[in-house]
């Protein structure tokens, strides 16, 4: 039986498309090296790895109070369980009681007090998964404690001036005082805030760690982590020891998306505290309802801000108030607010501005990184406005943005003060909106609505601009080893950890290209503290421009090292030697890799060398919040067209159009599927991902799938063109690429202002729609009466 048509499946996406775009020409790109691996099921996992013999199992214990006085827990009891090998708390830890990655207020195990429900409080190691599992639920029964008053939200926290770091203030104006005298004479005002929740990582394989005790005092540390370095240096302070006591491998993450990067270390310490206490392997995985009780995720911004702007909707003053919601403890939340507050400007200039940021502490979940690490926090609220700004004015926001776009040599500097000099958003939007019909199919919409009093549709056009390079100028570093054996196959380790975005294939790309190979010819192995040391977590974008240049560099090395053997050995000049096709050219002799391998062996040369890699030219002074934090920006843009049904909520996104600047990918297939899935994932996290606590006793009640709805494949839109912008960098990254990983989460911006279109159509565009997100049914149903009620008062 055919299944019954909804109203909001009756209705296409408008005419004006063209041919659908393309990615680059030319031979196609490899595969993601695990591919097969992945849809044969045969790629292992953390959890995958077989068990040790004597493997033990362990579970957390959870808080049953959002915030409370810890007086103690019944452990005999939980000793008494079936199973049940040892109970451990924050007493039995040997050194620090501490994972925070940079503050040093995050306990490994509840210690005194209570900060969250969901926090960790004891653990429990058994023979099985199951029995632990059982025990440790018992926590309501045996944890001790004083319930005291909590703080829930990000605004009750501000209000109470209750943070978790000082605040941080950024101003630029083109004269003393020039940003208040700019708001009080611009023609147009409007001032107004935004709410915009947080978001789950939802990473397919959740947090996991397996430690096994080594010889002479050591520990090996499987997990799931994008920051095995940071896993080792926590184990390691936690347990009083010297770091190289301590190893850490990931081979693959079933995804990590940011929720890897710090805080996997409290469950690599807990494992890890187990193996050495009972000198036995322990594994420590969690199940998802535990994953989403214990863990952070992106943080949830509370927005104020006043615009003054002029008849065109340039913007003239702009002050704007950013609450992030910490959670309980610092973590990352540093980090993202000054991302944040680096991205308020996303593609315009702003000539007279300040910008306020606050990390809020309330007694929930610490939150953390997630893919755009507070970049799409901050970008958000200047589109929202901008969005305000053209209905008030009642013209097409793409002008509205289009003349407030940064310039070519003038009108060019950030907030921040880093020159945007390799400015390509007009030519790229120009691009997009030609390609998408954007004009055509606006007036194709506005006669649609017209014609439809209960389904409106919406269009919206959006840009990216995204700042490349870690906040912390240290972390852009990076290290690799490049091995040649004797039979021409080579064998690549590096820092960066693969999570499914392809670092590994793109790292193998390089050296093959850098040594004339085929790609079949190069391996990249699990990342190892014991291999590369004192590496940086694989975030802000930056694994291939970081661990790409540094493979390049090792292969370089030795490619210079058998050009010259070959010179020597087979005559010419080590110049005119060229690698490729699996074959060596020499002046007179051609002969294969592989040969000339066992040649150089056979002569004693070494066919190993190291690589490693720093971004240059960064700079940045944390007080001020000034600097060149950024080694280029990624940019981008996206149209999205969508029905709304005004009686339920519910709507469709019918075509989305992305145009991404990558740069000269490396790789463009996967380049493609990073624009299109983060641009799905942006989509869940603005209109259907909702987090929502219990009011009264803090608990999580969206907890699990069945209450927390993550984008399937019936939400991607029927149409989806996607492209590459043709734009080497400008920087000499790796082969002139660009970043892919965070940018494109920025582009779903034009699925919410689409949404708000739709919703202000109700009100024939005469009334701004109070839109929240994400904007669930009942938030667009919220706004939909708002506007009614104020156009048809």
């Amino acid at each position: 039986m055919n299944k019954p048509l909804h109203p909001l499946d009756l209705a296409p996406a408008s005419s004006g498309a063209g041919p659908t775009m393309a990615a680059s020409p030319g031979l196609p790109p490899p595969p993601h090296e695990s591919a097969h691996l992945h849809v044969s099921g045969q790629a292992a996992y953390t959890d995958d790895v077989p068990e040790l013999q004597g493997t033990l199992h362990a579970a957390l214990g959870l808080s049953p109070l959002a915030h409370g006085s810890l007086r103690g827990v019944d452990v005999e009891r939980l000793r008494a369980q079936p199973g049940v090998i040892a109970v451990f708390t924050a007493a039995d830890i040997p050194a620090t009681n501490d994972c925070g990655p940079v503050i040093h207020d995050d306990p490994i195990l509840a210690s005194g007090s209570l900060r969250y429900l969901g926090q960790p409080v004891f653990l429990v190691v058994a023979t099985t998964h199951e029995l632990a599992r059982r025990a440790a639920a018992l926590a309501r029964e045996v944890i001790q404690a004083d319930a005291l008053p909590a703080v829930r939200t990000a605004r009750d926290a501000h209000a109470q001036g209750q943070y978790v770091l000082p605040p941080m203030h950024l101003t630029r104006e083109t004269a003393p005082g020039a940003l208040a005298q700019a708001m009080a004479s611009a023609a147009h005002r409007l001032q107004g805030s935004l709410s915009v929740g947080g978001q789950e990582q939802f990473y397919l394989e959740g947090q996991v760690a397996y430690a096994m005790p080594t010889e002479n005092a050591g520990l090996r540390v499987l997990c799931s982590t994008q920051h095995p370095s940071e896993m080792q240096h926590v184990v390691a302070h936690m347990l009083g020891w010297r770091q190289h006591q301590v190893q850490v491998e990931c081979r693959r993450m079933g995804g990590g998306f940011g929720g890897k990067e710090s805080q996997s270390a409290q469950f690599a310490c807990c494992a890890a505290l187990a193996a050495h206490l009972l000198q036995r392997p322990v594994k420590l995985r969690l199940d998802r309802d535990d994953d989403f009780l214990i863990t952070g995720r992106r943080h949830g911004f509370e927005y104020d801000y006043a615009v003054g702007f002029d008849a065109e909707g340039r913007i003239l003053a702009y002050e704007v108030t950013l609450i992030a919601n910490a959670g309980h403890s610092a973590d990352l939340s540093g980090a993202v607010l000054t991302r944040a507050i680096c991205h308020v400007d996303n593609a315009y200039w702003l000539p007279n501005v300040a910008i306020h940021g606050f990390v809020a502490k309330t007694n929930t979940q610490s939150n953390t990184a997630f893919r755009g690490f507070g970049g799409p926090q901050g970008a958000l609220i200047t589109e929202f406005v901008l969005d305000s700004i053209a209905r008030t004015l009642g013209r097409d926001p793409l002008a509205v943005r289009r003349a407030n776009f940064y310039g070519i040599g003038q009108n060019n500097h950030t907030p921040y003060g880093q020159g945007v000099t390799d400015n390509v958003i007009t030519p790229l939007v120009d691009q997009l909106a030609q390609s998408a019909d954007y004009a055509a199919r606006r007036e194709a919409i506005a006669r649609f609505n017209a014609g439809s009093p209960v389904l409106k549709k919406g269009l919206a056009l959006t840009p990216v601009k995204f700042g490349i390079s870690f906040n912390v100028v240290h972390l852009n570093q990076a290290g690799a080893l490049v091995h040649i054996y004797t039979d021409g196959s080579v064998l690549v380790n590096h820092g960066g950890t693969e999570m499914g975005q392809g670092l590994n294939t793109k790292v193998a790309q390089v050296v093959a290209q850098e040594l004339g190979l085929d790609f079949a010819a190069v391996r990249c192995t699990a990342t190892d503290t014991h291999k590369v040391a004192n590496t940086s977590a694989t975030a802000a974008s930056t694994g291939a421009d970081l661990n790409g240049m540094a493979a390049q560099g090792a292969a370089r090395t030795l490619r210079l090292r058998l050009a010259a053997f070959a010179a020597e050995r087979h005559g010419g000049h080590t110049d005119a030697v060229r690698f490729s096709g699996g074959q060596v050219h020499t002046d007179d002799v051609t002969l294969p890799f592989a040969t000339l391998v066992q040649q150089a062996y056979l002569a004693r040369v070494q066919l190993w060398s190291d690589g490693f890699y720093t971004t240059p030219d960064l700079h940045w002074d944390a007080k001020t919040l000034t600097g060149h934090p950024f080694y280029y920006f990624a940019y981008g843009a996206a149209v999205s067209e969508v029905l709304v049904d005004t009686l339920t909520g519910e709507w469709r996104l019918l075509r989305a159009d992305l145009l991404h600047d990558a740069g000269k990918s490396l790789n463009p297939a996967l380049d493609i599927g990073q624009v299109e899935g983060a641009f799905i994932q942006g989509m869940g996290w603005l209109t259907m991902e909702e987090l929502v606590w219990h009011p009264k006793t803090g608990l999580l009640l969206t907890h699990a799938p069945s209450t927390y709805k993550i984008p399937t494949a019936n939400d991607c839109p029927a149409t989806l063109r996607t492209a590459l912008f043709d734009n080497a960098n400008a920087q000499p990254t790796i082969h002139r690429s660009k970043a892919v990983g965070e940018p494109p989460l920025l582009l779903p911006f034009s699925v919410l202002l689409a949404l708000r279109d739709a919703i202000s159509a109700v009100g024939a565009h005469r009334v701004d729609p109070p839109l929240r997100a994400p904007a669930t049914a009942e938030a667009i149903l919220d706004a939909i009466e708002a506007v009614r009620a104020a156009a048809y008062p």
